[in-house]
């Protein structure tokens, strides 16, 4: 004799509790700021004391952007980045 099958299966039952109440939820109310994207950074425990905050880490990388930029551009030309900055060659040792 077969068994009935059960009326809800296992994978169908609600599994939502009952703390968790979405009746008033907007659909995709933050599906706009997700689109535009997001950039996260974990700063590393040894800068914490530098950089405790966004707005510390954000002002830090305005003021090395423009830096980067010139050497990336530097770099797409074929010059130097910053010739001062550049290695010299060794000298003879004297004895």
């Amino acid at each position: 004799m077969k068994r009935k099958a059960s009326r809800h299966r296992k994978d169908e039952r609600d599994t939502m509790r009952p703390e968790y109440d979405f009746s008033s939820a907007v659909r995709g109310a933050t599906a706009a700021r997700y689109a535009q994207g997001a950039n996260i950074v974990v700063v590393d425990p040894e800068v914490l004391d530098v950089f405790p905050d966004a707005a510390t880490v954000n002002e830090a990388l305005r003021a090395l952007a423009p830096v980067l930029r010139h050497r990336r551009t530097a770099q797409r030309s074929g010059e130097a980045p910053n010739k001062a900055l550049q290695p010299t060659p060794p000298r003879a040792r004297r004895r």
